[in-house]
């Protein structure tokens, strides 16, 4: 999930939290005042009646009753109920009303005082008594349906809620908008980083505009280009140099050496160190180059041809009992000439650490996605201890720079080394590549 789209979901959750938070705090307050309102105007349909009954000045109870339900306009929802004694006399509810309510109401005649309550939590009623003339003459009861205040309020929040998702909807849609505004220079960060990866163009640049956090990265990051483009240059121009100052004076002296009258132990001493001199700066130039965009020459290679080659050239390097164990089919896409330095430093190490008539062993296979070569020992094999330590680039076992070389052109070609091994049986040696 990429930046832009993380912060507008962010965003959005969080208008959403707030828009659910907010409705459900407008139903509460809304309730609130429904229920105030359904107060009042009970108490206020009460206090008419008793004002209505000090202007008539009858006795009759009946009399009160009709005259005031007569001019009694009831607000929506609500409904008056008259008892004469305990005895239900007239009603302005409408014909539909519940027999709930009603039977609700009829347990209401009876009262001593202003009751007020509720009927099954779905009307909220006010009851007191009716006196006239100091005797009880009657009851009066006036109901609200609260399940029609509430529907109300529940229509409200539906339509607060509905707005509040269009709102969450359209944030979302500008903030969109607005983070891909802001995170532009980001993209174009990260496209300038993955065309250097791809095609080692350490000429590229980002084009920064604005004055922000985000466009002193990209400073930062042009800057860095800078420093790692006059740092390959450099690497090259050292590598070119060393190359050559390198190999001049080891030829100089091997030349001279073969015109001076020699001793033949002298000659064959100092010409075994000149080979391990030359050998070892030729070592060094290929582990300096592995940085270098142009380490690896890639083509598709047959894996039967190029086992053959490794094999012919790997007989040459010392009389051992070399034997072929497996020949893969199929095809790789590899540095012929890097996998063939790579394979022949493990044969030179299978030669140092064997001595003449041991079996050496070399064999390929490419099963799926993935090819490996691998070359085994019957020597000494390798201490646990040592196994990982023998591919560092500075060791003083006498393995020298051979093994980092092979992990550093196996790692140049996104594989990998592997080694089995166990001490006095010998050592087996995989470089597993992909094969495509």
């Amino acid at each position: 999930m990429s930046s832009r789209t993380r912060i507008v979901l962010s965003i959005a959750v969080l208008f959403a939290f707030a828009t659910a938070v907010s409705t459900l705090a407008l139903r509460q307050v809304l309730l609130a005042r429904v229920d105030a309102r359904i107060q009042a105007a009970l108490a206020q349909e009460v206090r008419e009646l008793q004002r209505f009954a000090a202007e008539v000045r009858t006795s009759d109870v009946r009399t009160l009753f009709d005259q005031f339900l007569a001019r009694d306009v009831p607000d929506e929802a609500e409904a008056s109920f008259t008892f004469v004694g305990e005895q239900p006399y007239r009603s302005n509810a409408d014909l539909g009303t519940s027999t709930q309510l009603i039977d609700g109401v009829r347990e209401l005649s009876d009262v001593d005082g202003v009751e007020r309550g509720d009927i099954d939590n779905d009307y909220r009623y006010v009851a007191v008594p009716v006196n006239l003339r100091g005797q009880r003459r009657g009851t009066f009861v006036v109901t609200a349906d609260l399940g029609h205040e509430r529907a109300e309020v529940a229509e409200a929040v539906r339509v607060a809620g509905g707005i509040g998702f269009g709102m969450v909807v359209l944030v979302s849609v500008l903030a969109y908008v607005a983070v891909g505004r802001i995170l532009s220079p980001l993209r174009e960060l990260g496209g300038t980083a993955r065309a250097i990866q791809s095609t080692d163009d350490l000429t590229r640049r980002i084009d920064v505009r604005g004055n922000d956090d985000i466009a002193e990265l990209g400073h930062l990051f042009n800057a860095m280009l800078d420093r790692l483009e006059a740092a390959f240059a450099l690497q090259r121009e050292f590598v070119s140099d060393a190359g050559h100052e390198l190999r001049t004076p080891i030829t100089i002296i091997r030349g001279h050496l073969e015109l001076l009258d020699r001793d033949p132990e002298t000659y064959r001493i100092v010409s075994d160190e000149l080979d391990r001199m030359s050998r070892f700066v030729e070592d060094l130039l290929t582990l300096a180059k592995s940085e270098r965009p142009d380490f690896l020459m890639l083509s598709e290679l047959d894996l039967d041809l190029l086992t053959e080659e490794l094999m012919a050239k790997a007989k040459r390097l010392g009389p051992r009992e070399w034997r072929l164990e497996a020949t893969g089919a199929g095809l790789l896409r590899g540095d012929r000439q890097r996998l063939t330095q790579a394979v022949m430093n493990l044969a030179h190490n299978a030669v140092q650490h064997t001595a003449e008539g041991d079996t050496i062993v070399l064999g390929t296979s490419h099963e799926g996605d993935l090819a490996r070569i691998w070359l085994a020992d019957t020597g000494p094999g390798v201490p646990a201890a040592d196994q990982e330590r023998i591919f560092e680039r500075s060791v003083g076992d006498g393995t020298g720079l051979g093994l980092a070389i092979v992990r550093t052109i196996a790692t140049a070609h996104g594989g990998r080394v592997e080694l089995d091994s166990e001490e006095g049986k010998g050592a087996r040696f995989t470089i597993v590549l992909p094969a495509s």
